[in-house]
């Protein structure tokens, strides 16, 4: 009998070995993804473990082609990781405004407008909300929450399944709503963008509802900072052709993959995609 007791307590110590391994994992994807790169001494303070530990973990992560492994640390790859919207909200937000504004101007006065879920998509909202009159159809909850004090605005929100990372309403309910009706114009938000990978965002259903929203809109445009160009995760939306605008930010200067970001907005371009770089706004 203490044979298998022993078995029992090696399997129970197995199992919480590979629990702690894997919330590991996710903590350091999730940390990659915001900060864009890491290194391994910061890591292993932050996480609490050897560095040893860190490197074991960057070098299985990378071999899920997860993130990139440098010398002494790593940079996100091109599948990244999801971050929660909450997460996301701080990210860029100077750019992400910026992003917004070209967009309203796109936008006439009691036009019908799409949106789907987003930090630059809700940016988008409440420039909106406070210009109006505008008609404003959108799966994102938060979006609608924030839509619903303003009496110039006129709010439409389709059913769904709540995916909690993004507060979106998706699936066959959202899609159907969509269907039977149509906008002047749509902002998508990407979780990625490139012209041989398309428009791609992370949850299947959510490039589903995405669609629906592309097939019910007269002029469809994608908005996005600088860091989803070039970048492509798992579930595909569109090809870049489908939509007719990009409206992005020129990446920092010392951003090390401008040059690459450049050169694939230039391929967006030559497939028929208007492309529009938003300028920051001055400071005082």
């Amino acid at each position: 009998m203490s044979g298998v007791h022993g078995e029992f307590v090696d399997d129970a110590e197995e199992r919480t070995r590979r629990a702690l391994r894997t919330e590991r994992h996710l903590r350091i994807l999730e940390y990659v993804s915001e900060h864009g790169s890491a290194d391994v001494t910061a890591l292993a303070a932050w996480l609490e473990v050897s560095s040893a530990t860190v490197r074991r973990d960057l070098q299985y992560l990378s071999d899920q082609r997860l993130l990139q492994r440098t010398h002494g640390g790593a940079v996100s790859g091109d599948a990244g990781v999801e971050l929660p919207l909450r997460r996301r909200t701080g990210r860029f937000h100077a750019e992400k405004r910026a992003i917004a504004r070209a967009a309203v101007e796109l936008v006439p006065e009691g036009a019908v407008v799409g949106l789907t879920g987003g930090t630059t998509t809700t940016e988008i909202a409440r420039l909106l909300a406070a210009r109006g009159p505008v008609t404003i159809v959108t799966n994102a909850v938060n979006i609608a929450a924030e839509m619903v004090p303003h009496p110039r605005v006129r709010l439409v929100m389709t059913g769904g399944h709540a995916r909690s990372r993004t507060f979106e309403l998706v699936g066959p309910t959202a899609e159907k709503m969509l269907a039977e009706h149509h906008t002047d114009i749509t902002f998508l938000g990407v979780d990625g963008i490139s012209v041989r990978r398309g428009c791609t965002t992370h949850d299947p259903l959510e490039a589903a509802t995405d669609r629906a929203f592309l097939a019910s809109t007269a002029e469809a445009v994608v908005v996005t900072d600088h860091s989803k160009i070039g970048k492509a995760t798992f579930a595909r939306i569109c090809p870049v052709q489908a939509v007719r605008r990009l409206i992005t930010n020129t990446a920092p200067d010392a951003d090390e993959p401008a040059g690459e970001r450049a050169d694939e907005l230039a391929r967006i371009r030559d497939s028929g995609v208007i492309v529009t770089a938003a300028n920051l706004a001055p400071t005082t």
